[in-house]
């Protein structure tokens, strides 16, 4: 593995006109983090009125950005110490792995009335309830895909890096941050990308709740285009999608583009490519005196963290009596455990209660618009995977043909389908069976991009040196894709299709019952039975068929993904 050379690790630059781009960038955010935070602090609206004004564009961008990237880091933040744990221990790996089953599989509608009325009766008189709201729903549609993946690579680490971490007789902290993250690196950058994409995807949702005559709206993109569409208005529409994308670009050179260029650096292979990722905004960077200042700095500090917890691992631990530590375990473990299991009694009393009120033949019509949906998800994931794999390995294994393309796939992926679908609604609602096409175009929309980003991160994975070992035994098409390809991408791929699995179930939510002109349409399903419950207050509906959508994906995540992402750890990984 070669590891990074850091931004600053050149000779010195001198003080520049880039270190008063930084320092006039850096002078931006704070005002426009303090500025937010006058806002979010400040007293609580009962109503937003959305301004269709081309002037608000920018705030509004500023603001769904914000929210954005608060959620991006409480996902990052999540994923990093979720996922670790569960690769990393196995006792803990079997109750936490369901449980990222069953979340990735509750869909945003269920929870997001609980969320929202909670945090707005936690910060009455501020709208900070809201906003904590929002950033919440839209890290449930950042942090299971990043944490599937990094959980995944941890658990294919080469096993000659593993024994060497031993032979160093690394930390615990630093096998984890030198070995696994390292290790992981170009998975969950672009799975980050991913998450970001499915952010603005779930924007629109987050920034436009109402609750009955209750409105918690906020300021933002999101919002912006929903106005829009409410009112027909198509000169804002497109003026919202224009200023999307163009927000979406800057966002991926100032930030996606120089992350795919430095974590090239951490592919496994002991031959260089000869046409390796760049990034112009990544070569600006490296010419700031600034930069360079407090890159060695925190290189410095992170040494010296480092030795100190080398030495404090290596020092001798004077031994606890046994009986203390047993004692104390004993009077700690009993409380926390008999009043968790008092929770959950009480939880599962409450079930039933909900349950009770449903009626069998309402649950059996559950069961069915169960596998009815079901049937969509599979149809939009076999549909993805047909040209999701060629593409991503064409663009994965080509960095020309990458920085080309990569802009125009993150724009595609992140332009909400929700803001579009309407459109197809209306060119197959005339065509026999056209709401169940519709159906599964949305959930492709939403779901493909899991698949296709996950394809590319394994692509770019594959080290030069085998590459150029199949080109130089005159390895070509099927043998070249059967032997070399499909085995290297293959823990991606299944950690792509299993959060597109998730993505499309969330997806079924919004594509099974659709509002069109004051009208609605709807098919047999899972998802419009969620949002039927939902809209008539029939809570147990709502309870019974989100328990059902999660037992039910949770089963297949464990008698199918689970399956194939072991036989990916143990038959396709770089050892």
């Amino acid at each position: 593995m070669r590891f990074p050379t850091e931004i600053g690790s050149r000779q010195r630059p001198a003080f520049g006109w880039m270190d008063v781009v930084v320092l006039a960038g850096v002078a931006g955010l704070i005002y426009g983090f303090v500025q937010t935070a006058s806002q979010w602090f400040g007293p609580f609206h009962t109503s937003v009125e959305i301004s269709l004004s081309p002037l608000a564009l920018p705030a509004y961008a500023g603001l769904s950005t914000l929210r954005m990237l608060l959620a991006y880091l409480l996902s990052l933040s999540f994923t990093l110490v979720y996922g670790g744990v569960a690769a990393s221990h196995r006792s803990a790996e079997r109750l936490m792995i369901p449980i990222l089953d069953v979340l990735q599989s509750i869909p945003i509608l269920s929870f997001m009335p609980g969320v929202v009325l909670a945090l707005v009766a936690l910060f009455p008189k501020t709208d900070l309830g809201v906003e904590l709201a929002s950033v919440i729903l839209i890290f449930t549609s950042q942090a299971w895909n990043m944490t599937f993946s990094f959980y995944h690579s941890v658990r294919t680490v080469p096993q000659e890096l593993i024994e060497a971490s031993r032979m160093y007789r690394l930390t615990w902290w630093q096998r984890f941050w030198r070995r696994d993250v390292a290790f992981s690196v170009i998975g969950l950058v672009w799975n980050s990308m991913m998450s970001w994409a499915g952010g603005w995807f779930f924007l629109m949702a987050a920034e436009t709740f109402t609750l009955g005559d209750k409105d918690f709206r906020l300021a933002g993109l999101g919002s912006y285009l929903q106005a829009a569409a409410n009112e027909g208005n198509s000169a804002a529409i497109v003026l919202g999608l224009v200023t999307l994308v163009a927000l979406i670009v800057l966002i991926d050179q100032i930030l996606w583009r120089p992350l795919i260029a430095w974590s090239d650096r951490f592919k496994m292979e002991l031959t260089e490519s000869a046409d390796a990722p760049q990034s112009w905004f990544l070569d600006l960077l490296q010419r700031s005196a600034l930069l360079h200042s407090l890159s060695a700095a925190l290189r410095h500090a992170q040494a010296r963290i480092a030795d100190a917890r080398t030495r404090s691992a290596r020092r001798p631990q004077p031994l606890q009596p046994p009986s203390r530590g047993l004692w104390i375990e004993r009077a700690v473990g009993w409380p926390v455990t008999a009043g968790l299991l008092a929770l959950a009694v009480l939880g599962v009393w409450r079930i039933l209660g909900l349950l009770t009120d449903v009626g069998a033949a309402s649950l059996g019509g559950i069961v069915l618009d169960f596998f009815l949906t079901l049937s969509r998800v599979a149809g939009a994931l076999i549909v993805g995977a047909v040209w999701t794999v060629p593409v991503g390995v064409a663009i994965g294994l080509n960095p020309r043909l990458s920085r080309i393309l990569q802009p125009v796939v993150q724009v595609v992926a992140s332009i909400p389908a929700t803001a579009v679908f309407p459109i197809i609604v209306a060119a197959l609602l005339s065509v026999r069976g056209g709401l169940n096409v519709a159906s599964v175009l949305l959930m492709l929309l939403g779901t493909q991009w899991y698949v296709l980003f996950n394809v590319i991160a394994g692509a770019m994975a594959i080290p030069t040196d085998m590459r150029q070992a199949a080109a130089l035994f005159g390895v070509r098409g099927w043998l070249w894709w059967r032997r070399l390809v499909l085995p290297c991408i293959f823990p991606y791929l299944i950690t792509g299709l299993l959060t597109a699995t998730g993505g499309a179930w969330n997806a079924s939510i919004v594509s099974e019952y659709v509002t069109y002109h004051d009208r609605s349409f709807s098919v047999a399903g899972l998802g419009s039975a969620i949002t039927s419950a939902a809209a008539n207050g029939r809570y147990d509906l709502l309870f019974a068929s989100t328990l059902t959508m999660a037992v039910g994906v949770a089963l297949i995540n464990r008698l199918l993904w689970k399956r194939l992402a072991r036989m990916g750890e143990e038959r396709f990984r770089l050892d």
